[in-house]
């Protein structure tokens, strides 16, 4: 779907639900839109209206990538590079922070990003005006690159590094999911998936484990983040321009400053100084519009409720007038799914 405003869009997905019950098997869909335009000083709630949406389970299964999706080398990685009937050129090599290896002759040479036929393609393009008719192949050796992060209730939080695809319940398992009483593992209830500044995805995992359901064990991207909330925790999402997008925790004194500052703060270069933050409600598909101003004042900052499961999103500069569609994906996300389609 794409809309023609005349107006700079942002494209956003919410999906809310009350969670997987013994009649949700097949639910009726709905869909909501509601257009937000408020003025630079003013708050914004605009109920949603219903329409038709997609199958939730379609909605995981678009989310993760195809099977058969190609590697894409990264920074860390270490390739080897063979070039038929010219041993003597054969080198191992590591993609560097920027992105490039270093080729005799050639120099540097951008590797991030690529496929492995890709990254021989460029090999062979920069070598060509020392070398005639080469033919290089490139294998990944180590694949430092091709991981994800898991936080929250785990044994061993941090970077979990995959050879091949990574997988939720694999990411999960290496990272040691939390262990109860009697020390025995516990599948998490729910977990978050967040991808970039601006894809969060919320996954029932041990009701998609009970029924038997493959996307328990859904396809991640590099660089996903995985988020599993203890039973008691109360957070919200943040995403858009600050430093660490993700989940935080709601504590009795959170304000909305106090959780952006725990995100890292707004990343103003692409924020702007006074950026209008958006706060949407998944639930019932409601969303407020806060002022920069209006956060640094302290008076106006406590008047702020943050409630759990909210998302609070960080637009680019120029882009807080925006279209929003809102998709309640009951029954299986219960916080939500927010995915920028896209600017104009």
């Amino acid at each position: 779907m794409k809309l023609h405003i005349d107006i700079p869009i942002i494209l956003l997905l919410l999906s809310g639900t009350r969670g997987l019950g013994a009649q949700a098997q097949e639910p009726v869909q709905s869909q909501a839109q509601s257009q937000i335009q408020p003025s630079a000083q003013e708050s914004t709630s605009q109920p949603a209206e219903p329409t038709l949406k997609p199958n939730p389970l379609t909605t995981l299964r678009d989310f993760q990538p195809d099977g058969d999706e190609e590697y894409r080398l990264g920074r860390g990685d270490e390739i080897t590079v063979d070039f038929a009937g010219r041993p003597d050129l054969a080198a191992k090599l590591i993609v560097g922070p920027d992105g490039r290896i270093t080729l005799p002759l050639a120099g540097d040479v951008v590797m991030d990003g690529f496929t492995r036929a890709e990254a021989a393609k460029a090999i062979d393009s920069a070598l060509s005006a020392y070398y005639a008719n080469l033919s290089a192949q490139v294998t990944v050796t180590k694949y430092t690159a091709n991981k994800v992060l898991v936080l929250g209730a785990v044994e061993k939080p941090g970077i979990v590094t995959f050879d091949g695809t990574p997988t939720l319940l694999e990411a999960l398992t290496r990272s040691g999911m939390d262990t109860g009483p009697n020390k025995s593992s516990q599948i998490p209830e729910r977990c978050a998936i967040y991808r970039g500044r601006d894809e969060v995805v919320w996954v029932q995992l041990k009701a998609l484990i009970d029924s038997g359901n493959g996307l328990a064990d859904m396809r991640l991207r590099r660089d996903d983040v995985i988020y599993v909330p203890n039973g008691a925790e109360r957070f919200v999402s943040v995403l858009g321009e600050v430093q660490k997008p993700g989940a935080v925790p709601l504590t009795g004194t959170s304000t909305l400053a106090s959780v952006l500052a725990q995100a890292g703060g707004v990343v103003s270069a692409k924020a702007g100084n006074k950026p209008h933050i958006q706060i949407v409600n998944p639930e019932d598909g409601t969303s407020r519009m806060i002022s920069f101003n209006d956060i640094l004042n302290p008076a106006k900052s406590n008047e702020i409720t943050l409630r759990p499961g909210e998302i609070i999103f960080v637009p680019q500069t120029g882009f807080y007038r925006a279209t929003y569609v809102v998709e309640r994906l009951a029954p299986l996300i219960t916080a939500g799914t927010l995915a920028a389609v896209g600017l104009p």
